[in-house]
């Protein structure tokens, strides 16, 4: 199957009384929804051809004389979307499913009832498992029907018909009753008077508003779609590609993949990687797995069963030559960086220059990383007006560069591009004249109590350095972003009550900028045994050249462990 979660906890298996009583429910709400059946459905739905899927399915989802199969021929998923179901069909009803099965069914309504990479690009947030506030640009309304439950790129990357959008709200209420409470259904009676553009009240319930919203937004038929499984192939990947990244609380990363294809499976992919954080010094070697579903959505898994396992999400674009997307860990995905690799060929690649920020008037070490680098002469570098290469060493086994610059004491302040080896790096250098202010990012973060019942949610934050830029002004349109700065970390009272103490309980604050929470469930050494969960200020203090302090603050909220999930938290068995 898809990767699967972290192992730390599972579902409780739902009893077979209580299993009974949802059908029995969930029958009823189905039933309450008009069904026009397959003959409305004639030109519309995809034949089902794989035998695994037929045998396994075919005791609840009926087959026509088309090949189509109840609800699975009438939606489109991404490889997650389509796992979250097998799994719930395993969960819930007892599908006859082994391991091999679930993830040949998988991979097959992935290939062929996807999602297109247009179609997916708005909604890589929820692939890429990025802990964002998402801002959904359709209806208002709709988005806070279904965030009060999940993200709402889980519905971004599906597509139905309306009938199958109407069935899977009801399969909500069946499983979920109190979604009616919650937002599906309006609260108090029907609004009689008009609205404020004049037209007349709009009394359909929230559900029924999005049924008709989604399924105008995200149909199962697009051009998209269309298009793409015309064309769809396994991609052609085997080669080495340059890799440049950044990871919250390590910085930039830099590196080489190597990429071997499974001669028995032209989508199956071998990995072999080394990367290195320059701001560290930290050499990582990682080798994996992964495939390919859709024709250009990578799914791996590197350095399995270790410590330092990472699942890896990418997209891979249509010209077969860049990638990019995310490797991560954590039991809420919440570490790791942001990868980009690109396709090393006959031409040299240039991905970035570390640090990026340098100071005019001082002499500086840098490291120019890139794909095919070859050993150079000062003549084959150019860093602009106002800087100086001095010399240049041959390519390390690591394929990168060191070069010593010298930065004019009246260099300009700004951007410099790097013209180096036939090919442009823009903004490779930010020329500087000194840390004026520093940020902290995120500026409202979020960690979860765990260690006990369940796993501990990390939260990461940094500290970014800013130049005021040639104006000498903060907060104008030349101020320059620097990256990250060194700085120490403490934790201060966010004062919400009289006598707030959360500091005292909520966990630590490690140098490296993650945010540690303590452990959960009661806590009998605080006031009423409360959870160790509160609001603080995470404080970042930076000394600069002239040894005068600088401080930014921002916002940290340490709350209970997600109690319940969507998914496993482990692969179902039996």
């Amino acid at each position: 199957m898809v990767e699967s979660r972290s192992p730390q906890h599972s579902v409780p298996m739902v009893s077979a009384k209580r299993t009974a009583f949802f059908v029995a429910g969930l029958t009823v709400l189905l039933a309450s929804y008009p069904s026009t059946g397959h003959a409305q459905d004639d030109e519309v739905g995809y034949p089902i051809t794989n035998q695994t899927l037929i045998e396994s399915c075919q005791r609840c989802h009926a087959v026509d004389e088309a090949g189509r199969m109840s609800r699975i021929s009438f939606l489109r998923k991404t490889p997650e979307g389509w796992q979250t179901s097998v799994r719930r069909m395993a969960a819930l009803h007892n599908a006859p499913l082994t391991a091999e099965g679930a993830r040949e069914i998988v991979r097959y309504l992935s290939d062929h009832q996807g999602i297109a990479p247009e179609e997916l690009r708005p909604a890589l947030f929820e692939v890429e498992r990025r802990l964002i506030d998402h801002d959904y640009e359709g209806d208002s309304g709709v988005e806070f029907t279904c965030i009060q439950c999940h993200s709402m790129g889980r519905v971004m990357t599906q597509r139905r018909t309306k009938e199958e959008w109407g069935l899977l709200l009801a399969t909500h209420r069946g499983l979920y009753p109190l979604v009616d409470r919650q937002a599906f259904r309006r609260a108090g009676p029907p609004p009689t008077e008009p609205g404020p553009d004049g037209r007349p009240p709009d009394a359909r319930h929230p559900m029924d508003k999005a049924i008709d919203h989604l399924s105008s937004v995200y149909p199962l038929e697009t051009t998209d779609w269309s298009a793409w499984s015309a064309t769809m192939r396994s991609p052609r990947l085997a080669g080495t590609w340059a890799l440049s990244g950044y990871e919250p609380g390590k910085g930039p990363v830099y590196g080489t993949v190597t990429i071997s294809v499974n001669p028995d499976d032209d989508a199956a992919f071998a990995t072999t990687s080394s990367y290195t954080y320059p701001e560290s010094g930290e050499v990582v070697q990682r080798s994996g797995q992964a495939l390919v579903y859709t024709g250009y959505q990578w799914r791996g898994r590197s350095n399995p069963g270790t410590d330092s396992e990472l699942r890896e999400v990418m997209f891979v674009e249509r010209n077969q030559r860049e990638m990019s997307g995310r490797w991560f860990t954590g039991a809420y995905d919440e570490l790791g960086p942001d990868i980009e690799l690109r396709r090393v060929g006959g031409d040299v690649i240039v991905t970035g220059v570390y640090p990026r920020a340098v100071a005019r008037g001082v002499p500086v070490e840098v490291r120019v990383f890139g794909g095919g680098l070859t050993a150079g002469s000062v003549a084959d570098l150019d860093f602009g007006p106002g800087v100086t290469v001095a010399s240049v060493n041959d390519p390390s086994t690591d394929g990168w560069l060191r070069v010593w610059l010298t930065i004019a004491d009246d260099a300009s302040i700004g951007p410099r591009d790097l013209f180096a080896f036939g090919t442009l790096l823009e903004d490779a250098l930010l020329v500087h004249d000194g840390v004026d202010r520093i940020g902290v990012t995120p500026e409202t973060g979020m960690a979860r109590v765990g260690g006990g019942a369940f796993p501990k949610g990390y939260q990461t934050y940094e500290a970014i350095g800013f130049s005021d830029g040639a104006d000498g002004e903060s907060e104008t349109d030349d101020d320059l972003t620097l990256g990250r700065v060194e700085v120490s970390w403490s934790v201060e009272e966010y004062a919400a009550t009289f006598g707030d103490d959360d500091v005292a309980f909520i966990g630590s604050m490690g140098q490296d900028g993650v945010f540690i929470p303590a452990v959960d469930g009661p806590n009998p050494d605080r006031v009423g045994s409360r959870n160790n969960v509160g609001d603080a200020w995470v404080i970042a203090t930076h000394t600069t050249a002239d040894g005068s302090e600088l401080r930014a603050r921002a916002h940290l909220l340490v709350t209970v462990p997600l109690y319940m999930r969507f998914e496993p938290w482990r692969e179902v068995s039996r």
